[in-house]
């Protein structure tokens, strides 16, 4: 286990892509860092699948669980307590696919919820032919083309989720978790039953969950921005402050004011722009 020191964000570079390698439901950025001394990082749960392609010499060590995987791993949608290190030069691509792109392109957005594995357990070969691929590019700029290439033949090659599921869940995320699941359910002539049964099928994620999780995600960045807990709580749509304690102690296990000043939280305007 690498000793937990404060992760200093001064010591890392942080490149997006243009958005001619962007796509729909995906989101990346590219890191390089100099870490002179062991430091962790700890994951803050966030509505996507998070895919961090390991492209650095020694390899970032991650722990969640009791469990440990070293190099590129795949994080399903809340996938409990993961902390990830290393020290010396390395260079990561971090992907954030929401779960609908995910069961397309990782063929597994239900298996993967609630776990971290090895991409290489996902992907197979086609996992080490990715990241020879990123590390022979010449920049971040070509790296992300790459990507986008790889994760765009994925996604024409076939259709892993209903549209209805995939409009309930944009809508949930246009809603920031506050739009009812009977209504959700009503607007694509489902029982609630029924989306119930089919998100957790094809997104390893009830709708009420999902509410939850996209709810506490604009919750955390409002904390992060400094906002007043209480202020937040009724923001976001929560009964009352203790309501919001509960949910972030449930999604982190931290107190509002220790999730405020996560250092995953602290570079999301840059690597993570709106």
């Amino acid at each position: 286990m690498l000793q937990q020191g404060i992760f200093d964000w001064s010591r890392v570079d942080v490149a997006v892509p243009r958005r001619s390698a962007r796509l729909p439901g995906v989101s990346m950025a590219g890191f390089r860092q100099h870490l002179p001394a062991p430091a962790e990082i700890a994951m803050v749960a966030h509505p996507s699948v998070t895919v961090i392609v390991d492209l650095s010499e020694r390899g970032i060590v991650y722990d969640t669980s009791g469990r440990r995987e070293r190099g590129s791993i795949v994080a399903g949608l809340i996938p409990g307590e993961v902390r990830g290190g290393g020290e010396g030069f390395g260079e990561c691509l971090q992907l954030r696919l929401t779960p609908v792109v995910s069961a397309t392109v990782l063929g597994a957005a239900a298996e993967l919820s609630g776990t971290m594995v090895s991409l290489s357990d996902v992907w197979g070969r086609d996992a080490g032919r990715f990241e020879d691929r990123l590390r022979s590019a010449g920049s971040w700029d070509d790296r992300f083309a790459i990507a986008a290439e790889v994760l765009r033949r994925r996604l024409d090659a076939r259709r892993a989720v209903s549209p209805e599921v995939a409009h309930v869940w944009r809508r949930t995320l246009a809603g920031r978790g506050q739009a009812r699941v009977d209504d959700l359910a009503g607007e694509v002539g489902w029982s609630r039953k029924r989306l119930w049964s089919r998100s957790r099928s094809q997104l390893g994620i009830t709708p009420k969950r999902a509410a939850q999780l996209v709810r506490f995600d604009h919750a955390a960045h409002r904390l992060a921005a400094g906002h007043a807990a209480a202020a937040v709580a009724a923001e976001c749509g929560y009964v009352d402050q203790s309501h919001l304690n509960r949910e972030v102690r449930t999604f982190t296990g931290l107190t509002p004011t220790a999730l405020a000043a996560a250092p995953w939280l602290a570079i999301d305007d840059v690597a993570w722009p709106a």
